[in-house]
């Protein structure tokens, strides 16, 4: 299978588990097994196998941003780069769909951090930490 082929397939898998994600309020546990489980672990083993297929192929190494470059001039490695993303960062934004039913930070709240998480990874559990951090504190004071 091409890479390119293969990166459109990824693509759809991520964007239906973050679809399954934006129904978490209604199928919790479909959401959990789905989300957080399920797709996350699909990408994972793509991600794997484009690692063990084509990881000596790549030059470069973790040393410097120069080689990490290297690293990603290859087109197999630079798609299972783009997995390991794809997969970190859904299972991360169903981790925050968990986190969040179970301190009962409203959905409404949740969902530009659901946003982020999936545009920018980081930046939605950043922001997703915040919300949590001020919920605590006011409910703290109250």
């Amino acid at each position: 299978m091409s890479p390119d082929a293969l990166f459109q397939i990824a693509n759809m898998t991520a964007l239906s588990g973050w679809a399954v994600l934006l129904g978490s309020p209604f199928f919790p546990a479909v959401a959990d097994r789905v989300s957080g489980l399920a797709v996350p672990l699909l990408l994972s083993v793509a991600y794997t196998g484009l690692i063990l297929a084509f990881w000596t192929q790549g030059e470069g190494g973790f040393d410097s941003l120069d080689n990490v470059a290297r690293l990603f001039e290859s087109r197999q490695l630079l798609l299972a780069g783009w997995i390991h993303y794809l997969a970190f960062d859904l299972f991360v934004g169903a981790w925050i769909v968990r986190m969040a039913r179970r301190e009962e930070v409203p959905f409404l709240l949740v969902l530009p951090c659901l946003g982020l998480t999936f545009l920018f990874g980081p930046a939605g559990l950043l922001t997703f930490t915040a919300i949590r951090g001020a919920r605590k504190g006011r409910a703290a004071v109250a």
